[in-house]
């Protein structure tokens, strides 16, 4: 089966590619068929957003298309960064992954190691030719660092403590985080009920 990826990230990309091929999905970069754009995401969460960006590829091309969005929620925060993840610090740009983890860093500067609880989240929505939509999600838990540590993933990979590893996401193997990683999840989820879909 080939489907579409409603995203530009190509870290993203990377990851999608490398679990769902196993399953015997390949992965289309918008790129790849012939697609410049952007999808606003509007929406309040991550399901929203999620969906807005598959059905907007799928009516441009009337393709499979899977999209992905994700984010990391923080407890003493209340939530945030949430589906404000990726614009927290209002940075756009190659340094935007830095300004976000200085601006996380600084809002948890007095939090004790107790309350630095976290959760990376993800949403996976595929949209199909027939109009069939599967939505399903992913979490990984774990705590927020003092300082970045590793040199592996992306965003705040290297400020996420993962449960039962003592180590960031930043510093796991690639085949470590896709086995583990909240994305990882929730694509073994979405192969799940794919296959029951198709029976």
């Amino acid at each position: 089966m080939k489907m579409i990826a409603a995203t530009n990230n190509k870290h993203k990309l990377e990851e999608m590619h490398a679990i769902l091929k196993e399953m015997g999905i390949d992965i289309v970069s918008l790129a790849e068929v012939g697609l410049d754009i952007e999808i606003e995401e509007n929406g309040n969460t991550f399901r929203e957003n999620a969906l807005i960006k598959a059905r907007g590829i799928n009516c441009i091309t009337g393709k499979a298309v899977i999209a992905d969005d994700s984010g990391l929620e923080v407890e003493a925060l209340f939530g945030e960064p949430g589906v404000r993840s990726a614009r927290y610090s209002g940075e756009e740009g190659p340094d935007k992954d830095k300004k976000n983890n200085e601006k996380l860093l600084e809002a948890m500067a007095n939090i004790p190691t107790s309350r630095r609880n976290a959760r990376f989240c993800s949403t996976i929505a595929a949209v199909f030719p027939d109009g069939k939509e599967i939505v399903a999600e992913g979490f990984v838990y774990g705590k927020i660092g003092y300082q970045e540590a590793g040199e592996n993933g992306f965003g705040y990979d290297p400020l996420f403590i993962v449960d039962g590893y003592g180590r960031t996401m930043a510093e796991l193997t690639p085949e470590e985080k896709n086995r583990i990683s909240h994305r990882a999840n929730a694509l073994n989820q979405f192969v799940m009920k794919l296959k029951e879909e198709l029976g």
